[in-house]
C-alpha cells in the first residue's frame, strides 16, 4: 500500500498541496526533453506513487459506520491537488458528492483535464472544484472533511491551525467528522533521503531540514527513472511537524466533541507498517510511525 509522505522506515503517501510551498516542475530543461523525467508528468507520478484513496475511504467508512450508524455520502477534500480522492469518492456511490478545495490553480487545472474527464457525467455533476482558501470557502455541509498527506502542516503557528480547524468544523453537519493524518517519530527528525522503485521509476523522499528548536521541517519528492533522469525536488514542503497532543488539544479548542487516534501497526517480518490501522490511547516507541487523528463533532 502506499502511504504518504515519506517519514523513514514505514511505507507512505505524499502531499501535493501548493499552500504547504509546493513546487513543481512539469517541464524540465530543453536539452532533456527525450529523456524519461522529460516525457513524465509530475502530477501522474505522484498520484501513481504516493495516493490510494480506497485505503481512506475504508478508515471513514469504518469509523463514520461506528459512530453513526450509516455511511457517509458527502465529502470535503481540502489541499486536494488534483482532487483525486474528490473523483473517486464521487465513483463510489452513485448518492456520494464532493467538493475539493485548492488555492493553486495548477493542479486543479489538471485535475479537472485528467481527473474529472474520467468521471461519467452524472458522476462529474456531483462533484464541485473549487479554487479558494479552504478557511474562507462555503458550502453546504458535509459529513467528512479531510485533510491528508500532511497537509495542514503548512500552518505553522498555533492560531493558524486552530482556526483551520474551526473553519473545518463549521463545514461539517451534526453527525460529522474531520479526517487527519499525521507522522512522526525519531527517524522523522533528521535529514536523510529514502526511495522506494513503483513500477518504471523511483519516488525518492527528501528529508532536508528539521529544526528542533521549531519542529520545522523542509521536505522534498524527486522521482528517478532507469535511463538516469530524474525529477528533483518535483514536489517541496515547508512545514512544522505537529505532535498527535497537540493536534488533539487544537480540535478540542476549535469545538469537536472529542477525538480518536488510529494507530498504524508494524509487520513483524518487515518492521514497516502493516496497513492495519486501530484506535489506541497508547502506543508503543516507533521510530517512523503513521497515524490518523479523527475530530467528531
Amino acid at each position: 500500500m502506499k502511504r504518504k509522505q515519506e517519514p523513514v522506515g514505514k511505507s507512505v503517501r505524499a502531499s501535493e498541496n501548493p499552500r504547504a510551498a509546493t513546487r513543481t516542475r512539469s517541464q524540465p530543461p530543453r536539452s532533456r526533453r527525450q529523456t524519461l523525467a522529460a516525457r513524465a508528468n509530475v502530477y501522474e507520478l505522484y498520484q501513481e506513487s504516493v495516493q490510494e484513496p480506497e485505503a481512506d475511504f475504508r478508515l471513514i467508512d469504518r469509523v463514520f459506520r461506528r459512530h453513526y450508524g450509516r455511511l457517509p455520502r458527502s465529502f470535503r477534500e481540502d489541499f486536494c491537488g488534483t482532487a483525486a480522492i474528490a473523483c473517486r469518492w464521487v465513483e463510489r456511490h452513485a448518492e456520494n458528492r464532493a467538493y475539493a478545495i485548492d488555492l493553486d490553480p495548477a493542479p486543479l487545472s489538471w485535475g479537472r483535464e485528467h481527473n474529472l474527464t474520467r468521471l461519467r457525467p452524472d458522476q462529474a455533476a456531483r462533484i464541485k472544484l473549487i479554487e479558494g482558501d479552504v478557511r474562507d470557502v462555503g458550502h453546504a455541509k458535509v459529513d467528512v472533511t479531510a485533510a491528508l498527506n500532511f497537509s495542514y502542516y503548512l500552518f505553522q503557528r498555533r492560531a493558524e491551525l486552530l482556526l483551520y480547524f474551526q473553519r473545518a468544523r463549521a463545514t461539517l453537519l451534526p453527525e460529522g467528522m474531520l479526517l487527519l493524518d499525521a507522522y512522526g517519530g525519531a527517524d522523522a527528525q533528521r535529514t536523510m533521503r529514502e526511495g522506494r522503485r513503483v513500477r518504471n521509476f523511483r519516488y525518492v523522499w527528501d528529508q532536508h531540514v528539521f529544526d528542533p528548536i521549531t519542529n520545522r521541517v523542509v521536505n522534498h519528492i524527486d522521482f528517478e527513472f532507469k535511463d538516469g533522469s530524474r525529477i528533483r525536488r518535483a514536489f517541496s514542503y515547508d512545514w512544522r511537524l505537529w505532535s498527535i497532543p497537540e493536534i488533539r488539544e487544537l480540535l478540542a479548542e476549535a469545538g469537536f466533541s472529542r477525538s480518536e487516534v488510529y494507530w498504524e501497526g508494524t509487520d513483524s517480518d518487515t518492521g514497516r507498517g502493516n496497513d492495519v490501522f486501530t484506535c489506541r490511547e497508547h502506543a508503543p516507541d516507533d521510530p517512523a510511525w503513521i497515524a490518523y487523528v479523527v475530530g467528531l463533532v
